[in-house]
């Protein structure tokens, strides 16, 4: 079976009352939608898989970056386009148990997940993976500057590393969002005097990751004036993987000293009013078992939560993993985090 991805919701309606159509034949196969944000990708094997063994065909809705898809979700609450949405990370958790868009499940998998990464004790969102977001640099210009890497938050005020550090604005991104998020833990209520020595040492904010990343730094194409950025964990990784020509050894590394990462776990949920919940529920074991876990590596670039999952090579040697990275509790985020976001704009561009 061959599965449908549909990016917007314009096309959402007329896409779904189609496959309705179809699957309502005499031996059709059924139709399980999936919302998610842009991000989200599956190898076509291992969708495959689920597909033949529950008679499914399965519709992909992307949806624009987390925040936006999950703002779609609850406006469409009362009238559900999916039976299951995949994105809430746990910068967005309270916020969507609080909407009351989910419903409850008990998956056979949720006990053979750490205790670290179910954040929801209601059972209504389950993790998936996660991804530690972290300053990269460009290990060449480190060498060459004879400049040692900075190992904490503190360090990045130093005029010795005046003007080189991107990061991404939190109002239009989400891994700006989570460096701040990082900030704030580390710093608690001083977090705003750390950004103003970071703005009186040059730093350059810009609106998206890929800005930042691609034409920003100096270590992925070379060509950016700033050799640290605000990136993943797992960025190094990718740098290997995606090397034309091939190359063995990552031209990036993280730091990754504690409490300078912020770590992002991301869930799964059962919609209210799903049209199709038992092959709901299906899908999200499906998430939790093994195979696709250890899909999910080359797939979005992040960690499966289950520890048994067989990690790629170049994600054993090039993607590290914080020891302890920043933490704030999804609560507390929920009721201060447009807060914080205005007084770092107001502090950044007032």
């Amino acid at each position: 079976m061959r599965s449908i991805w549909v990016r917007g919701l314009a096309a959402c309606a007329s896409v779904l009352f189609a496959l309705s159509a179809c699957a309502a034949g005499e031996g059709g196969p059924q139709t399980l939608t999936v919302m998610t944000h842009d991000s989200f990708s599956m190898s076509e094997d291992v969708l495959a898989s689920f597909e033949r063994a529950h008679n499914t065909e399965v519709v992909f809705l992307q949806s624009g970056d987390a925040g936006a898809a999950l703002n779609k979700v609850i406006l469409l609450k009362d009238s559900p386009l999916a039976d299951l949405f995949f994105g809430v990370d746990n910068t967005f958790l309270s916020r969507a148990l609080e909407a009351g868009i989910f419903e409850q499940y008990q998956p056979a998998e949720l006990p053979l997940i750490p205790e670290e990464f179910r954040l929801d004790a209601t059972n209504r969102l389950f993790p998936v993976d996660y991804g530690d977001v972290c300053i990269n640099y460009d290990r060449q210009y480190f060498a060459e500057h004879n400049l040692p890497v900075p190992d904490s938050l503190e360090d990045l005020t130093r005029p010795a590393y005046d003007g080189l550090l991107v990061v991404e604005n939190p109002a239009t991104s989400s891994t700006g969002l989570a460096f701040l998020l990082a900030t704030r833990a580390h710093f608690g209520h001083d977090y705003l005097q750390f950004w103003a020595g970071l703005k009186d040492n040059r730093v350059t904010v810009v609106d998206g990751w890929e800005t930042a990343y691609y034409a920003n730094f100096s270590g992925s194409s070379g060509r950016g004036d700033q050799p640290m950025v605000v990136s993943y964990a797992s960025s190094p990784a990718a740098e290997v993987i995606f090397a034309d020509p091939p190359r063995d050894d990552a031209p990036t590394a993280s730091i990754t000293a504690d409490d300078t990462c912020f770590r992002q776990v991301e869930f799964v949920g059962i919609l209210k009013g799903a049209r199709q919940r038992g092959l709901a529920e299906e899908m999200v074991s499906f998430m939790l078992d093994v195979q696709f876990q250890e899909d999910v590596p080359l797939q979005m670039f992040v960690f499966p939560v289950r520890p048994e999952a067989v990690l790629p090579e170049a994600f054993v040697e090039h993607a590290a993993r914080p020891l302890q990275p920043a933490a704030i509790d999804p609560a507390e985020i929920a009721a201060n985090r447009d807060r914080w976001i205005s007084e770092w704009t107001q502090l950044m561009f007032g």
